[in-house]
């Protein structure tokens, strides 16, 4: 298998250095597309790494805010919830667009268009957003450990570091591999979720008028700071990192109309994925407004003290067992794909040549370290809070990950005849500055205290 795209940039005069090492070059178009046949088969061939990009939606993060989120403020949140999946569906066509027409991921994006001065801090933002990312993938795959079989924080935290050797097995068996057994995991997330909804039995009215967005939400400070916490939980930089380079696991050819063809069914793929991603995360925050809100339980937001307080709340003692083996699932899941997105962002923006088993090493442990550490000194105390925040992180950091790939993706010298069209150009200038607005207010009111 051919890993080098250091071949003329079809046409595409705007990059300041040439194509280099394809995006994690050890899966790089290893997944076949049929060249003839049924669109049905071809679309077939390209589903997968939409859900490998879902996982980092409904990730532990998402379910410290969520329940912070539906335990205080019952289903007015959902809005959030709902207008955040749509800024990701937008934001990871994008994604797919940029790495179809470019050859690039972002990462590669980044070093390829800008000068040092500028792409190096914009490497050490997206390390600070893995960093955050893996704090919560840590965490909660620790708590779900915990809370399942007992085992201390601190061992579950180090369990966490054994994913590099389940995904060098599952890569050495096959990318296609790694995508079933993360689409399982998603399966058994959703059917533990299905049956605690049931279970709860919410006011569908009244979840029906939480998908409404309220003018409160911008301006009441404690809401706006989990709203930025859904939103740092949902669009997350790492994804957009990660999405640009596992598209291209697919041999989907190099003229326009195959370029063209593998773009409509990357998008489909994502979009998707990202709508079930919106039904777990919506269900979260669902349970927590049934489950805790209507019951005048509103402080709840450790993850331990929601599976404490399912089994007498909705009078069940599975549900519990539900709840926290979902979050194993959703934990093991997010630190696969974190780790992924780790190795295209140190690979993309430093151009580094290792061989594989030593860069995912490597990435993890630049990512888990400072993770680890943290989780370890806070202890079971502060692991909501620890969320919350790695998720405001996150979504501090999104707009160092969201104004290239927008900037890149409307160039035409960038992207030649995939460049993406006027009003799609439009709608992610409009994410885009709603992102960097939203973050202004939430700096700004923590400087003036409000």
């Amino acid at each position: 298998m051919d890993t080098r795209t250091n071949d003329p940039d079809d046409g595409l005069t705007g990059w300041r250095h040439p194509r280099r090492d394809a995006p994690l070059a050890d899966v790089y178009r290893s997944v076949s597309v049929p060249r003839g046949g049924s669109n049905l088969r071809k679309l077939a061939a390209f589903l997968g790494p939409g859900y490998l990009v879902a996982v980092g939606y409904m990730d532990p993060g998402n379910w410290a805010t969520s329940i912070a989120g539906g335990s205080r403020f019952g289903y007015t949140l959902l809005a959030v919830a709902l207008v955040s999946n749509v800024m990701a569906i937008v934001l990871q066509a994008l994604c797919a667009r940029l790495a179809i027409a470019s050859g690039r991921d972002l990462a590669q994006a980044c070093r390829d268009a800008f000068p040092k001065a500028v792409a190096y801090p914009l490497w050490l933002m997206a390390e600070l957003a893995i960093v955050a990312t893996d704090l919560a993938e840590v965490i909660g795959t620790a708590v779900g450990l915990n809370l399942l079989f007992g085992l201390p924080l601190e061992i579950g935290v180090l369990v966490t570091a054994l994913d590099v050797f389940l995904i060098l097995y599952l890569q050495k068996l096959g990318f296609r591999y790694l995508e079933v057994m993360i689409v399982t995991l998603l399966g058994v997330i959703a059917l533990c979720f299905g049956a605690q909804i049931v279970l709860a039995d919410p006011e569908w009215g009244a979840v029906l008028r939480g998908f409404a967005p309220t003018t409160e939400i911008v301006t009441n400070p404690e809401m706006l700071y989990l709203a930025l916490g859904i939103l740092g939980a949902t669009v997350m930089p790492h994804n957009l990192y990660l999405h640009s380079a596992i598209v291209q696991t697919r041999a989907y050819g190099s003229t326009i109309p195959e370029k063209r063809q593998a773009l409509t069914f990357a998008t489909i793929d994502s979009t998707v994925a990202l709508m079930f991603a919106l039904l777990i995360n919506a269900a979260i925050l669902i349970l927590a407004a049934a489950a805790f809100h209507a019951t005048g339980r509103k402080e709840v937001a450790e993850l331990g003290d929601a599976y404490n307080l399912l089994s007498p709340l909705l009078g069940a003692a599975i549900a519990p067992t539900l709840f926290g083996i979902a979050l194993l699932c959703c934990g093991l899941n997010s630190t696969v794909t974190a780790t992924l997105a780790g190795q295209a962002v140190m690979e993309g923006f430093l151009d580094i040549r290792l061989p594989p088993w030593l860069r995912r090493l490597i990435t993890r442990m630049v990512a888990i370290v400072p993770a680890a550490a943290v989780t370890i000194w806070y202890g079971d105390s502060g692991t909501a809070r620890l969320l919350i925040l790695s998720q405001v992180v996150l979504s501090l950091q999104l707009s160092f990950a969201v104004v290239p790939l927008v900037m890149f993706t409307a160039s035409r010298a960038k992207m030649g005849p995939l460049v993406a069209p006027a009003w799609l150009v439009a709608l992610a200038c409009l994410i885009a500055a709603a992102i960097v607005g939203l973050n202004v207010k939430l700096v700004a009111d923590f400087v003036l205290g409000a």
